[in-house]
């Protein structure tokens, strides 16, 4: 067991006392996206995508509060589609990795991080698992989150809100795979891997997460 709740894994208040809230998501898919992209040296690309999606105002001053998920969502594909295909892959990436730092460094209790990385993967993924269903409003918005626990363990998103009304020929979601990816490899296990297994990009009925991890290093 966890010694003390994580009290919240993004940044926003939980609106009107409910755990799930449609049309808003939280302020790191935003801000992360805009630092991933001038780490990559494409900081003309957040000017355009920002100025494209009205949301000039959040280069400026990054956002504090739960934000608009159809302006994040169009900021989102707007990137994907300024960029080859694994070019934006890597910043939407890079961008997953720096929201779950950010988490892991403000919004999980060091206590209840020091206990999950003593625990063996699976019951250290099922102890984490109550938390991030919680809180699965702030990085899904309007969609619904489902996880099964397991080996693997899988995630769905059913109405994913980041890739609405996006055609691809491939899965789109390496924010949300990175997110979940980097938090798990710190708190679960260094060997996890999390891959986007069906997307509704492609015309999936969700966009589902397979994590898996090994218990040894590999010899």
């Amino acid at each position: 067991m966890l010694p003390a709740p994580i009290t919240s894994i993004e940044r926003g208040d939980r609106p009107n006392g409910h755990n799930h809230h449609g049309g808003v998501i939280g302020p790191n898919a935003v801000i992360q996206l805009a630092e991933a992209l001038r780490r990559a040296g494409l900081a003309w690309v957040a000017r355009a995508a920002f100025a494209e999606a009205d949301a000039e105002d959040w280069l400026a001053v990054p956002p504090c509060a739960m934000v608009e998920e159809s302006k994040v969502a169009l900021l989102h594909q707007l990137v994907r589609r300024s960029l080859p295909p694994a070019r934006a892959e890597a910043v939407m990436q890079d961008a997953g990795r720096l929201t779950a730092e950010y988490l892991l460094a403000h919004r999980i209790p060091r206590a209840a991080q020091s206990v999950l990385k003593l625990l063996p993967p699976a019951l250290a993924m099922r102890s984490l698992l109550p938390a991030i269903r919680s809180h699965a409003w702030t990085f899904v918005g309007s969609g619904h989150f489902i996880a099964r626990a397991g080996s693997p363990t899988v995630f769905e998103i059913h109405g994913n809100p980041l890739c609405a009304h996006e055609a691809a020929l491939h899965p789109v979601c390496a924010w949300h795979a990175a997110v979940f990816e980097r938090l798990f490899a710190v708190l679960v296990s260094p060997y996890t891997r999390v891959v986007e297994s069906s997307c509704e990009a492609q015309g999936d009925p969700c966009c589902r997460f397979v994590a898996e991890w090994r218990n040894r290093h590999p010899h």
